[in-house]
């Protein structure tokens, strides 16, 4: 059934709308018993010599969440993804994980060598180093990397590239999971910074055909998230796909907000955190979880199509 709901947090801006979606109170979410729960954590722009407190700050939120398999969605080392960058800003910090880390590279990793001292620093699980995309399976869900950064790639990502006819064949091959994407540019974000990015269309084209549920996307210093939509921007909750931006890792260069976005529905700019993904059979559950000394929360559940 249809209700009015509206969240709550601190430095936030909260929208109040209609939605089929169950919005869950603050704090820990709670393992429904009997379910096979897999947890997803992570976030995107996160470390910099120059100031690592942010980077510090997130990984430590990480450090109390064993057990569950970490994305990063994109600029992991700035500011160009060099290897004394990785070993010395990103390896202290959320390179502590690295063993359950599955990484999409941003575009500050590729300043370095074509991101050579990213696909070094990650060997195989950041996928084939002359890609950067790829797949796996986590519990009842499918789980896909991608690539976004197309003046890399042949053909870039539009339609027909290698890259979007890889992800037809692989959503063809897992056509009753749920699905989860993650990358770093996001095909919409209210960001003042970068905003939408409509290279990411025919991604998002593939993935609503067929059936996503969930993408996750960096770039923008933020967080926001969005109503289920289509890749045209129009809300859709019978099959649409909610879209989180989570720029929230620790780079320490917080940005302004622009215009809202349609379907914009929660947004903050002031707090570093990780964004947790509960996935069970036919569900997900998402919280945003803050450093120490931040209010800001988000949290919810929504079915899978």
């Amino acid at each position: 059934m249809k209700r009015l709901v509206s969240l709550t947090g601190c430095c936030g801006i909260v929208a109040a709308l209609w939605t089929s979606e169950t919005i869950l109170p603050k704090g820990p979410v709670s393992k429904i018993q009997g379910d096979e729960a897999k947890i997803l954590v992570g976030a995107g722009d996160i470390a910099s010599c120059d100031d690592l407190a942010g980077a510090k700050a997130t990984a430590k939120l990480l450090d109390s969440i064993p057990g569950a398999t970490i994305f990063v969605a994109g600029d992991l080392a700035y500011p160009d993804g060099s290897a004394d960058r990785f070993a010395f800003c990103y390896g202290p910090t959320w390179g502590r994980h690295k063993g359950r880390t599955r990484p999409s590279p941003g575009n500050h990793d590729f300043h370095a060598g074509g991101a050579g001292p990213y696909f070094d620093y990650f060997g195989a699980a950041a996928g084939d180093p002359q890609k950067g995309y790829y797949s796996y399976d986590l519990g009842s869900w499918h789980v896909i990397a991608l690539n976004s950064n197309c003046s890399e790639l042949p053909g870039g990502c539009e339609a027909g590239s290698s890259e979007e006819q890889w992800l037809r064949r692989d959503l063809a091959s897992h056509p009753g999971a749920c699905k989860l994407a993650y990358w770093h540019h996001p095909l919409f974000s209210s960001g003042g910074k970068h905003g939408n990015d409509i290279e990411m269309r025919a991604f998002w084209q593939d993935l609503y055909a067929a059936h996503a549920d969930v993408v996750i996307n960096g770039h923008d210093h933020d967080y926001e998230r969005f109503a289920p939509q289509d890749p045209n921007g129009r809300l859709d909750y019978a099959h649409g796909i909610r879209e989180f931006v989570a720029g929230t890792g620790g780079k320490n260069s917080h940005r302004i907000f622009g215009n809202p976005q349609p379907n914009s529905e929660v947004r903050n700019a002031d707090t570093f955190g990780v964004l947790r993904l509960t996935l069970r059979p036919g569900r997900y559950e998402w919280q945003f979880i803050p450093v120490a000394g931040k209010s800001f929360t988000d949290a919810g559940a929504g079915d899978c199509h």
